[in-house]
């Protein structure tokens, strides 16, 4: 199996959109601020509407099938940097789709943050647990139809879509295990980011 690091190489690569969706490849689910949250957020009201949640985690292996071929992209933590600004440079935040096919209308990005210290990070208080260097986002659901569909949980999370430029990639040895290569892979990150 093939590990492809996707990165930014021009000013053409990039996110477009923030798709809403039931699964998201980061296996991560946003949470919706309402009612339910008031204790959590003094300043967010019922009002509000907001759903929270990663849009990328760096370093995170996500899975992909190509017709028979399958393989495995990352972004890393500057790749993810890079990317959130220049979503925002770009104008996208009003951008977003449902399942990556429909374009939705009343979706705003109203917030975005990377995480530099995850023990102090404001998104531990909403019960997540993620890496520095993970691209948060808040958008504001003036759409009815998806907030209802978020605070039902027929969409669960964000996934991106863009364009990106494959850096590396690797060929996996048969003889070596996917949880294998992925612990290699993981140390050899760990090592350069000292």
């Amino acid at each position: 199996m093939k590990i492809i690091e996707l990165i930014i190489s021009n000013d053409e690569d990039g996110i477009e959109a923030i798709s809403l969706v039931d699964r998201p490849a980061i296996e991560s689910n946003f949470i919706t601020l309402a009612k339910e949250y008031e204790m959590n957020l003094a300043e967010v009201d019922t009002e509000k509407k907001i759903l929270m949640g990663p849009a990328l985690i760096p370093n995170k292996m996500i899975f992909r099938k190509n017709g028979e071929s399958k393989y495995q992209i990352f972004f890393s933590e500057n790749t993810v940097e890079q990317a959130s600004q220049m979503y925002l440079k770009n104008g996208n935040q009003s951008n977003a789709t449902l399942q990556h096919q429909t374009k939705v209308d009343g979706m705003s990005l109203v917030e975005s943050w990377i995480i530099t210290d995850p023990a102090m990070d404001k998104s531990k208080s909403y019960g997540f647990n993620l890496p520095k260097g993970t691209w948060m986002v808040s958008m504001k659901a003036d759409n009815e139809e998806m907030w209802a569909k978020a605070k039902s949980g027929e969409i669960k999370g964000f996934s991106i879509e863009g364009y990106f430029a494959d850096k590396l990639s690797l060929e996996l040895l048969p003889e070596i295990s996917d949880d294998e290569l992925v612990n290699q892979i993981i140390n050899i990150i760990e090592n350069e980011q000292r």
